[in-house]
């Protein structure tokens, strides 16, 4: 008799639910045989990566039979001096969300707490889940706040306890594209137990730039149970090779690297990211192209009628005021990729990535035509 291998898990992973990516290409063009596809579901950077990490990437090829540097000792050194902190408060992750897990993973247990959001990003009660831990979640700001579905800092603060060993905020956060100021985030940081770690996600900071977001790197020194955690994924368009880092107090960081697997950056994503903190240029080029997306976007879903959240990040979430399934379904018949977010508990809502001019123009005649059906 086959063995029911579920009933030999451990008990906090039975009920998990993978984490469910943005529909790829080519499994759009597999399953509706489309070609000529415009993704913007995952919140890629359309440019892809700028002209230095191209060149360092090609450059690496020749030394890829070989293991990387375990302990990134290149790339903590250029993060280091980015972020004004030493390199035993870094600790690298194949992506932001390896780092997630890790925190999870050090800090959580059965008989521990874990706070975040409503509409906080995804992983957030996977990796809480997958340790047994309790998660606390605090209802969103309604859809009438001048933040609608953002972060309620007095919610969250209501929910810490003795128990509560990590605080989860996205800052701007995903999926709402909402933001917190730096005052607001200051205070709740200050009033965190120091037990309590909070562990503060800024993967789409780059883009939040011309907004009161925070750069809580900054504030290390003063609150040492703060984690900041960033991704390469987003604005240095790199999402493929998979590299983030967090930045902590190095008691953090040394506890996060006992558990961190061995060679868990590999050596493209290595010599990448740290070309890619020296392009500037890119970098601009991506903001810019970004904020002249956002306002297309938004101008052009307006026209549509459609109510937007505001964003800081390089992309947005529409309330299109009916179920966004078969709008979905039409825009992949479209050759067009976008987000729905039901597994966020909208069942109405769409998010759209920024892409090129051309990219957005394609997805807003799309969504018109879908609208129609």
């Amino acid at each position: 008799m086959t063995e029911k291998f579920i009933d030999l898990t451990a008990p906090a992973v039975r009920g998990l639910h993978p984490y469910v990516p943005g529909k790829p290409v080519s499994e759009l063009e597999r399953e509706y045989g489309v070609k000529d596809i415009v993704k913007l579901a995952s919140n890629e950077n359309p440019l892809g990566p700028g002209s230095r990490a191209r060149a360092a990437l090609q450059a690496g090829i020749a030394d890829a039979g070989y293991y990387p540097d375990g302990g990134g000792f290149a790339l903590k050194n250029r993060l280091a001096r980015l972020h004004g902190v030493g390199t035993e408060c870094i600790t690298l992750g194949n992506g932001s969300n390896d780092v997630l897990v890790l925190l999870a993973e050090a800090f959580l247990t059965p008989d521990t707490e874990a706070v975040y959001s409503q509409y906080g990003f995804a992983v957030y009660p996977i990796a809480v889940q997958a340790t047994g831990a309790k998660a606390c979640v605090a209802p969103a700001l309604p859809a009438t706040d001048a933040m609608p579905l953002g972060h309620d800092l007095q919610a969250m603060t209501g929910l810490v306890s003795a128990r509560t060993r990590l605080i989860f905020v996205a800052n701007p956060n995903n999926p709402t594209g909402t933001w917190l100021d730096g005052t607001s985030l200051r205070r709740f940081i200050a009033a965190v137990p120091p037990s309590t770690l909070v562990v503060l996600d800024e993967a789409y900071f780059d883009y939040s730039r011309g907004v009161d977001c925070p750069d809580a790197s900054a504030w290390l020194g003063e609150f040492p149970n703060l984690v900041v955690v960033r991704t390469f994924s987003k604005a240095y368009g790199l999402a493929g090779l998979r590299v983030g880092y967090a930045l902590s107090h190095p008691q953090v960081a040394e506890i996060l690297n006992r558990l961190r697997q061995p060679f868990n950056v590999n050596s493209l994503a290595l010599a990448a990211a740290e070309a890619a903190l020296d392009d500037k240029a890119h970098l601009q080029e991506t903001v810019r192209l970004n904020d002249d997306g956002l306002r297309q976007l938004e101008q052009g879903m307006r026209q549509l009628e459609l109510q937007v959240v505001p964003s800081a990040g390089n992309f947005l979430l529409v309330d299109l005021g009916r179920p966004a399934g078969p709008v979905n379904e039409s825009l992949l018949r479209q050759a067009v990729i976008a987000r729905p977010v039901g597994n966020y508990g909208l069942p109405n809502h769409l998010r759209v990535s920024t892409g090129t001019a051309a990219q957005n123009t394609r997805f807003l005649s799309a969504l018109a035509a879908a609208l129609k059906q």
